[in-house]
């Protein structure tokens, strides 16, 4: 039996043991489903706190459900350690580390690379390693196998390695870890075949299956630089709608009546969480090696880095209208969150916006049911609950995540001024303050 037959064999009896590398948004869930599917799941990550939190069955990913976890630690088909030495277990390992950019909008490959270190330490004979970090085209070949093929072991023979991209919507209550299509490209045919019948073992979405890791991290670059691209496009639009006294939200409404070749995007402060502001750069950055300049990301990416911008400037004028400088002036921003009825903020164009209106002078009280509290720059906020009296006491009451826990009404019958960013009070009847929207 072949290294391969004997991989499949043990995923096809559910006797394979599963590590996954990177406990976060990405890799717990998918942890969770791996583990839920009927194979031992081995989790690891760098943070103490987070893999003592696992091991209790303490769970802080809102995708992943409370109960699964509990039950899952319970019954022994899931640890979390530090002890990368246990990567010699097992017999498939997926690679769910950040990819950030550095201050030069660079990508910063550090986790990924440190990652496939520890992992190479252990590999052995018949064993799958599964990138799903979002990335540039040509990391998996480039940077992770190298460091793989340094133990000797031959890809495609004495092990298998592909890439594969989380496509994760914190939030989405259709589409889970679970049900969520996935593509799967390995570095050789029997790499793409192993890969694809793991996760074909474990969720109930199609595995689509590529020619090769550079196709599969170009079409998740591709997804997340449509998104960023079309939002650039809305953003843009309700700037321009806004110089001539039109309403945005009206136009994109009329324009999705058309039942074909038209998507509707939607404005806002900006872009957050850590894909769709980021992603594109990485492809941006690798095009330079090519002699290419990718003018329609960069500008979509300064179109929503300047909303921040635009909103501040927006409320600074609502603010005069009633005779109110910035400075002093008391702001109740309203979520802080990317996206609505989430606890994440990664790259959330609320933290801009806050430091403007920081920098300006304003007295700002923040509120999210989700956050606790945060950092911006140097600064700790602490969220505070949302009332009558902040609402009444606020000289403008900012919307920038339309968390469906906010009481639109009374928001809209005891401000004084509200500026929303979000449209989140279309339906609102009877709104006395001074409203405006994006």
């Amino acid at each position: 039996m072949t290294v391969s037959s004997q991989l499949l064999q043990k995923i096809e009896d559910r006797t394979a043991v599963i590590g996954v590398v990177g406990l976060g948004y990405v890799g717990l869930p998918l942890a969770v489903e791996k583990a839920k599917a009927g194979f031992k799941v081995i989790g690891f990550d760098v943070l103490q706190h987070r893999v003592d939190m696992v091991n209790e069955g303490v769970n802080y990913i809102g995708d992943v459900v409370d109960e699964d976890l509990k039950d899952l630690i319970a019954s022994g088909k899931f640890l979390a350690t530090t002890d990368y030495s246990l990567i010699q277990e097992v017999d498939a390992v997926a690679i769910c580390v950040p990819t950030p950019l550095d201050k030069y909008q660079q990508p910063n490959t550090t986790y990924v690379e440190s990652s496939s270190e520890s992992i190479a330490k252990y590999l052995h004979e018949g064993m799958l390693v599964v990138l799903e970090s979002t990335t540039y085209p040509g990391t998996t070949e480039e940077i992770v196998m190298p460091i793989l093929e340094k133990t000797g072991l031959h890809v495609g023979k004495e092990f298998f390695l592909a890439y594969s991209p989380e496509r994760v919507d914190p939030g989405n209550k259709t589409f889970k870890t679970k049900n969520t299509p996935k593509v799967v490209g390995g570095v050789t045919e029997t790499c793409t075949k192993v890969a694809a019948a793991m996760y074909r073992a474990v969720l109930e979405g199609e595995v689509h299956e590529v020619s090769s890791p550079k196709v599969a991290e170009m079409e998740k670059i591709l997804e997340n630089t449509f998104r960023n691209i079309n939002i650039g496009l809305a953003n843009e639009m309700a700037i321009l709608c806004n110089k001539m006294g039109i309403d945005i939200w009206e136009v994109i409404n009329a324009a999705k009546t058309k039942p074909y070749g038209f998507m509707a995007f939607y404005p806002g402060p900006g872009l957050g969480g850590h894909c769709i502001p980021i992603d594109p750069f990485y492809l941006t950055w690798k095009a330079r090696e090519y002699n290419y300049h990718t003018r329609l990301i960069e500008v979509a990416g300064e179109i929503n880095n300047e909303m921040p911008n635009f909103v501040v400037d927006r409320s600074m004028k609502i603010l005069n209208r009633h005779h109110k400088a910035l400075s002093n002036s008391k702001i109740a921003v309203l979520g802080v969150a990317y996206k609505k009825d989430i606890d994440d903020y990664r790259e959330s164009p609320t933290l801009p916006i806050i430091e403007l209106l920081d920098k300006y002078g304003a007295d700002i009280q923040v509120v999210d049911p989700y956050v606790e509290n945060f950092r911006v720059g140097e600064k700790n906020y602490e969220t505070v609950e949302l009332s009558e009296k902040l609402l009444e006491s606020a000289d403008l009451v900012l919307v920038t995540t339309d968390h469906s826990d906010f009481d639109y009404k009374m928001i809209a019958t005891k401000s004084k001024a509200i500026f929303d960013t979000r449209n989140a009070l279309q339906g609102v009847e009877d709104i006395k303050a001074d409203y405006e929207k994006l």
